[in-house]
């Protein structure tokens, strides 16, 4: 009867999201690994991508090691599993590093693709973030989509739906100005273009008929 629940047991562990042992080290690297995969898709990256792979690949084989050990595999030293998740923290915590490194430039060079990409990355803190992110989004609000984090926010807060609404309004009136000044000029250039044809043509004709008379004199003299 006990070695039933122990299988029960372990069977139940081997399936869980993370594997219990050193939790509170690997479940950190465990649930980052996704969102370090996806950084794949931010061009800024693209000369990562193989440590990515690799970072990975390593998370994969660890993991599956967590479960062994639960599992009662003896050949897999925890000490062993323990180093391995300790070295992979470094590379999780250089992922994070870089992360915020690309959030703060993006807000001062106003790279909107990166700064969409890398707060819905699932790496930097938005909470912590949010008065960052929700100023900078409303400065670019035209040029950004809400999609994502961003979205979850104005969903969920009655103010900045409202300051959003108060934004496209004003985006609208602004707009609707732009267009109105264009019209005027181009009436104006239209008119002025009018008045320049109607007075090059007074013009030769005043000359036509000044050369008339002074043709009609040479005849008479």
């Amino acid at each position: 009867m006990k070695k039933i629940i122990l299988t029960i047991l372990f069977t139940s562990l081997l399936f869980a999201d993370n594997p219990l042992i050193y939790s509170a080290l690997g479940d950190v690297i465990y649930d980052n690994a996704k969102k370090i995969n996806n950084l794949k898709n931010i061009n800024q990256y693209a000369s990562e991508i193989n440590k990515i792979d690799k970072y990975i690949d390593e998370v994969k084989k660890t993991k599956k090691d967590g479960y062994s050990i639960l599992s009662g595999d003896k050949t897999i030293s925890k000490m062993g599993y323990l180093n391995k998740l300790r070295k992979l923290s470094k590379t999780n915590d250089y992922f994070i590093r870089s992360a915020k490194l690309y959030f703060k430039q993006s807000i001062s060079k106003e790279d909107n693709y990166l700064f969409s990409k890398i707060i819905n990355s699932g790496l930097i803190d938005t909470d912590k973030c949010k008065e960052q992110i929700t100023n900078y989004y409303f400065s670019h609000s035209n040029d950004i989509n809400s999609s994502g984090i961003i979205q979850s926010y104005l969903d969920n807060d009655k103010k900045l739906r409202v300051k959003k609404e108060a934004q496209r309004k004003l985006y609208m009136n602004k707009k609707m100005r732009e267009e109105a000044r264009i019209k005027r000029i181009r009436q104006d250039d239209l008119q002025k273009q009018k008045e320049l044809e109607k007075r090059l043509d007074d013009e030769v004709k005043a000359k036509k008929l000044q050369i008339r008379k002074e043709q009609n004199r040479e005849l008479f003299n």
